[in-house]
């Protein structure tokens, strides 16, 4: 995040290489350094004859090279940025050669998602000393809550860690998508606000009672009603609520148990830290630990595998999803 927004502010001050190889699997950044560049590097009356935009399924390194290669028209440079450059991945080892002595009066970017360079080869290190590498990865799902709140901190909101935690387990790690939902937040709610559940089940419509994130405090809690009645309105939004992720969340937060099980220091701070959760929900595991023994946690980890198994088709008996779901919860709870 600190390098992206480092690469725009330099690309603001003037200070622009000749070529930008941003890459890796996080696209969100990638696509906001190059829009970045599409918008604003040059004026938009230089834009007709000195901006061109490629895609990799379509070009060849050879024709990328010779586009680069020219002079700008009437301006002081020219924008050739290649989207999708990941589809040259078996031939883009034939850009050093050009990234070696690269055009001054060209700004040659490249979108190369879900791939990357290897460093050891020479275009790497051709692009490295004559331009910029970026690259952009995929952050892990207990780093994406701090991500939100920097971003809407940045932007003058703060958020609840529960309506936080909301969006991650309803969106997952997709920033695009979450950066796409605050913006929603953002244009409805007016600076200053403090970010609640009520504001994500009133703008996106994820339920502040039925959610994923309400089924795990209440197994934690052993509240057999409410885990009940969670799992009965998932079978009534199946698509809002598929299995795999409902299964991955519980084996997660059954997993974080097991190491807090085994922790010396049970301090908030510390459990937090070695958790890598927000301190609002070390409170749950607490809860959580006095209702399942390390060997119960155990036994709760294998039965989710199990039901994992079962929702894809594996010793299941055709069980249905809401069937699946009510039998690993009385398993889980008695």
């Amino acid at each position: 995040m600190n390098e992206a927004r480092q690469i725009i502010e330099d690309i603001k001050k003037g200070q622009i290489k000749p070529i930008y190889f941003l890459m890796g699997e996080e696209p969100y950044y990638i696509d906001k350094i190059s829009q970045y560049i599409e918008t604003n590097v040059l004026e938009a009356s230089e834009k007709g004859f000195n901006q061109v935009v490629m895609y990799g399924r379509d070009v060849t390194i050879d024709e990328i090279v010779s586009s680069a290669k020219r002079y700008p028209m009437m301006s002081e440079r020219q924008v050739i940025i290649v989207k999708e450059a990941q589809d040259l991945s078996r031939t883009i080892d034939k850009i050093e050669s050009y990234a070696n002595t690269p055009q001054p009066t060209t700004l040659l970017v490249f979108n190369y998602k879900y791939k990357k360079l290897d460093k050891r080869k020479k275009a790497y290190k051709a692009i490295a000393k004559n331009g910029v590498i970026f690259e952009s990865k995929k952050l892990y799902e207990n780093q994406v809550a701090d991500w939100i709140v920097k971003m809407l901190g940045a932007k003058k909101f703060t958020i609840e860690p529960k309506a936080s935690q909301m969006l991650v387990e309803f969106l997952g790690t997709d920033l695009s998508k979450i950066s796409n939902e605050l913006d929603k937040l953002i244009f409805v709610l007016p600076a200053g606000t403090i970010i609640s559940p009520t504001h994500i089940e009133d703008n996106i419509g994820i339920s502040k009672d039925f959610n994923n994130f309400e089924l795990r405090k209440a197994i934690g809690k052993k509240d057999i009603l409410k885990a009940n009645q969670i799992i009965n309105f998932f079978a009534q939004n199946p698509k809002n609520n598929p299995l795999v992720v409902t299964i991955s969340l519980l084996n997660s937060f059954f997993v974080q148990l097991l190491s807090y099980h085994g922790l010396k220091d049970k301090s908030k701070a510390n459990v937090a830290k070695v958790l890598g959760v927000n301190p609002y929900f070390v409170d749950d595991y607490v809860m959580a630990a006095r209702n399942y023994p390390m060997r119960k946690v155990s036994q709760v980890i294998a039965l989710l595998r199990e039901a994992d198994l079962k929702s894809k088709g594996v010793g299941g008996n055709s069980l249905g999803v809401n069937d699946i779901l009510k039998e690993l919860l009385f398993k889980m709870m008695h």
